[in-house]
């Protein structure tokens, strides 16, 4: 006999060692904390010890009688732990310090309930996505990551225990309380994204709770309202629903949560919750499944559990079911009456009441609470709404976006010169920030009708339709349902367009749709939130890759796990500079130059962008069209770019003419444009033209030559009010100029006398040359090479020579009050004369667009010729024009592109960017410059001529330099 208890003994040895290393209370102190556990625990009266057990809700929005309640609770019956529901976080803080210190001996154990972080109670806090959002990522990094966020964000405020992760799996469709807030239909799934958000959480030192046990994924009821019933087999439910749990215990989940569920083949009275049965919670939970960690009940004030029997009663049952901590009991002083005559009776022992409070003291020690300090109240709310927090979040977004279909390749979106888009909105919540991102990549158009057949004819001319379904993201229990009409519309234009669909709702909400056949392209987004309607948006222009998963099944359609991987096309992406390691502290010092600006009226207003390693992290415009103040200037305003024109219109058709060997850099004009042939500029070559080292004059004022000379006014010879089949050159509005003069202008240039001192000297007669030998080579005029060959494939819906042609005068920003020569505010015409006298389309300039348009074609330069998935040029093109060929004659410029200082008296920079960077500035106070080593884009539109030329302020204080310098100090080293 002796021998076989040995035997047993030694045989249960290693089930006993190993449910002791997986106790999820013990602290890496162990003996100090079983110490500190067993003095308080000793010095505890009977009714000490029964206020462990009671967690009681705690509000931080309430009136003073409210907290005078929860002082009497802590102070006279004991009260050990708070749950706080709504209110604001420095409040919370300010009333948990308070409560605190009523009870020095014992700290109070803070629990809450924030399963996507404190904004599931508290205002002004953070939000991170839903579980179902999350269960479609791949990265199990980051949830442990937001695991961990939300933890250290619960920790600042004073939270011991977070009541998150849901790990129930959401098998029922029709589940009305939890949905979105299970990461799935998938076992595995729930058990691989639960236990890395559970050790994310308790690596921030908060614990996390696995709720609600045994499983509350397959119910059609709510446990707020009623008892919901679980009508399965043991078997099915040790299979499935105690799958993700055994997980958690395996990985030293702290608590769990038991639910409120009437469960007959667990326990066989019906009537009785799950967390009221002993036959669940002991012998299930702590028996069998050997879990050593806290155990609460679900809210005590819930109708699943409250409808049993009398408070009181209730809360006896749950302890006496074996639970350690009565969350939300309600008449928590008869509950303690009630528990003593228990123990006088014998109906429960003073051990098992030893038991849980045992278990609650190691979990406050374990959080700290045995060397409690007040939590610090100073920039709470920074602390938990720190640019970090939006960093993850996008990350979170980013790779959870799922595409269901892509049948004929819509995804992304490629060659958008041949797409017309339309945008069609469904729901009944807004997706104003999803249209508004997507028109940064191109023409989108919102299109509606009041009547179906309206919207049909109008959806005709496009060839994609985009279809933003948008439901509420208030909460998670929000319906995501299409309403009958939805279903009707998104049907007759699925039959009829090209359609990508973008459900930003539950992905619940496709179960409703009869076919998927029509529907071309299907994503889901999960959610309406900003962030949401802004990523997608990006994505499905291919600013990143999709590659999110469906964590859960729709019908026969689509599985678990489906989801197809949708590479990204190197296009700008929108974001903030922490995402690429800029600081926006920092860069708040650009916004104090712009005050400059504008208080000392440098420009009427502008717009700046910066970007980094392709992610825009800076896009703003500034003050107003003009001193009037009368329009603001928006992102979508376009500015006279002046010479910034050479290096967005010229320069990249050169680069396309040199690979098509239709000119070479070293060719001269003789051999690539036939009127220059015997003239005194016929030897030079197209390397000296673009590196400003061919000894041309800097520029002649042509204007000046078509004046009566006796009246200093516009000579009738030259100029006409109206238009007519010879006055038909349009320099400005009710000015037309001799259409002889278009080759007057190329005698002048090509005549003009060369300098006889060789060495770099800017002029813009080369592009007036360049422009010439572009229209030869290609027999097209330069402003619809460059518009055909990139603009439009590039989607610069907002760059255009003759901006009249094209857009609405009020968003075009005016130039100059012009008294010399046009007599009028420029205003949709080209600022620089010669230009202007070419009819708008100059190769030095004549070029408008806004800051986005400008950081395209110049992020493109960057990527070495790759833009939207196009190899505009060869990498060896752009860096044999990002160039300096007569460095050793202290020419700085590139081929086209001006470059940095090598004269320290020069400043075409701050002197604090790359060898490598490239750029240029342009005459009416605009600049843009790129730097390969640093990865940033830098742009500067603004109209500093106005109200004349002579205003200089912008140029002689270097502004547009000093924000380049500011942008680099952002840069974050670490």
């Amino acid at each position: 006999m002796l021998k076989r208890i040995l035997i047993t003994i030694l045989l249960l040895f290693p089930i006993i060692n190993s449910a002791q290393s997986l106790d999820p209370l013990r602290a890496k102190d162990a003996e100090a904390q079983e110490k500190w556990v067993n003095s308080i625990l000793d010095s505890l009266t009977i009714d000490q010890k029964i206020g462990q057990l009671f967690m009681i809700q705690a509000y931080s929005n309430k009136d003073f009688k409210h907290e005078q309640y929860i002082a009497e609770m802590i102070q006279k019956y004991h009260v050990g732990n708070l749950i706080f529901m709504q209110g604001s976080p420095l409040e919370q803080v300010m009333l948990t310090n308070k409560y605190q210190s009523l009870t020095p001996k014992v700290p109070l154990l803070i629990g809450f309930d924030g399963e996507w972080g404190l904004d599931m109670r508290l205002k002004d806090s953070y939000r991170f996505p839903w579980n179902m959002t999350l269960g479609a990522i791949q990265d199990e990094d980051l949830l442990e990551e937001v695991g961990n966020r939300i933890g250290e964000h619960c920790k600042r405020v004073g939270i011991h225990v977070n009541f998150a992760p849901v790990v129930d799996i959401n098998t029922n469709p029709n589940n009305p309380i939890i949905g979105n807030r299970s990461f799935g239909e998938s076992k595995e799934n729930v058990a691989l994204k639960s236990v890395a958000f559970t050790k994310g959480m308790q690596k921030a030192g908060v614990l996390a709770n696995a709720k609600h046990f045994p499983g509350h994924g397959d119910t059609a009821t709510d446990s707020h309202h009623t008892l919901p019933t679980i009508n399965f087999s043991e078997e099915r439910i040790d299979t499935l629903e105690l799958y993700p749990f055994r997980k958690q215990f395996d990985a030293g989940v702290a608590s769990v949560m038991t639910a409120h569920l009437s469960i007959p083949s667990l326990e066989s009275n019906d009537r009785l919750p799950s967390s009221l049965s002993k036959n669940v919670v002991t012998t299930l939970l702590q028996e069998k499944l050997g879990f050593l960690g806290l155990v609460f009940t679900d809210g005590l004030n819930m109708k699943g559990a409250a409808n049993y029997s009398s408070p009181a009663e209730i809360n006896l049952a749950a302890i006496m079911a074996g639970n350690d901590v009565l969350l939300i009991p309600q008449e928590v002083p008869s509950t303690i009456k009630l528990i003593k005559e228990a123990l006088d009776k014998g109906i429960i022992t003073e051990s098992r009441i030893n038991h849980s409070v045992k278990k609650i003291l190691k979990a406050k020690y374990l959080v700290g609470l045995h060397d409690y300090l007040p939590i610090d109240e100073y920039q709470v709310m920074t602390d938990i709404n720190g640019t970090k927090d939006e960093v993850l979040h996008r990350k979170l977004i980013k790779n959870s976006l799922t595409v269901l279909k892509n049948t004929i390749g819509t995804l992304p979106l490629r060659n958008l010169g041949t797409k017309k888009i339309a945008y069609v909105a469904l729901g009944d919540d807004k997706g104003t920030h999803f249209v508004n991102m997507m028109k940064n990549y191109t023409d989108v158009d919102i299109v509606s009708d009041k009547n179906l057949s309206g919207l049909l004819k109008k959806l005709s001319k496009y060839n994609i339709v985009v279809v933003g379904y948008h439901k509420s993201n208030k909460n998670p229990w929000k319906s995501f349902k299409f309403s009958n009409k939805d279903l009707v519309w998104l049907h007759e234009i699925s039959r009829n367009n090209n359609v990508i669909l973008n459900v930003m709702a539950s992905p619940y909400s496709l179960l409703q749709l009869k076919t998927f056949k029509n529907i071309e392209t299907l994503m889901v987004s999960y959610q309406n939130s900003k962030l949401a309607q802004e990523l997608s948006a990006q994505a499905i222009f291919g600013a990143f890759p999709m590659q999110g998963k469906l964590p859960v099944s729709i019908q026969d359609e689509f599985e678990v796990g489906a989801g197809m991987k949708i590479d990204g096309l190197k296009r700008l992406q929108y974001t903030i500079p922490e995402e690429v390691g800029m600081s926006s502290e920092k860069m708040k010092d650009i916004d104090r130059y712009i005050d400059t600006i504008l208080t000392k009226k440098m420009a009427p207003g502008g717009q700046i962008l910066v970007a980094r390693n392709g992610h825009v992290v800076y896009n703003k415009s500034f003050g107003y069209h003009t001193n009037l103040k009368r329009r603001k200037v928006k992102n979508s305003d376009i500015y006279d770019l002046a010479s910034l024109t050479k290096i967005l219109a010229s320069l990249p058709m050169v680069m396309k003419a040199e690979e098509d060997k239709k000119i070479s850099i070293y060719s001269s004009l003789r051999e690539i444009l036939p009127s220059y042939k015997d003239s005194n500029k016929d030897t030079l070559e197209v390397r000296e033209i673009l590196s400003h080292y061919a000894r041309l004059k800097s520029w002649i004022p042509f204007y000046k030559r078509t004046k009566d000379e006796t009246t200093g006014k516009n000579s009738k010879e030259f100029y006409s009010a109206i238009k007519t089949s010879k006055f038909n050159i349009k320099v400005a509005k009710n000015l037309y100029l001799n259409e002889i003069y278009k080759d007057s202008i190329h005698h002048l240039v090509k005549d003009s006398e060369q300098s006889e001192r060789i060495g770099y000297k800017y002029s813009d007669l080369g592009y007036y040359i360049m422009k010439e030998v572009l229209e030869y080579k290609y027999h097209k005029p330069l402003n619809k090479l460059v518009d055909e060959t990139f603009y439009q494939s590039l989607g610069l819906n907002r760059t255009s020579y003759l901006p009249l042609e094209k857009f609405k005068k009020y968003e075009i920003v005016p130039t100059e009050k012009d008294s010399y020569f046009r007599n009028q505010l420029v205003h949709g015409y080209v600022h620089d004369m010669g230009a202007a006298m070419l009819g708008g389309v100059g190769g030095h300039a004549g070029l408008f667009a806004n800051a986005n348009d400008v950081a395209k074609i110049m992020q493109m330069y960057l990527q070495e010729g790759t833009y939207g998935g196009v190899q505009y040029f060869k990498p060896e093109t752009v860096q044999k024009f990002n160039k300096r060929y007569y460095a050793n004659k202290r020419n700085r410029r590139g081929l086209g592109f001006d470059k940095p200082q090598i004269n320290p008296r020069e400043k075409p920079t701050c002197g604090c960017v790359s060898d490598n960077s490239f750029g240029h500035s342009g005459f009416t106070g605009t600049y843009t410059w790129a730097d390969p080593d640093s990865g940033i884009v830098y742009v500067f539109l603004s109209n500093r001529v106005y109200p004349t030329m002579d205003n200089k302020g912008l140029v002689r204080q270097n502004i547009r330099t000093k924000i380049q310098k500011v942008i680099q100090e952002s840069i974050q080293v670490w």
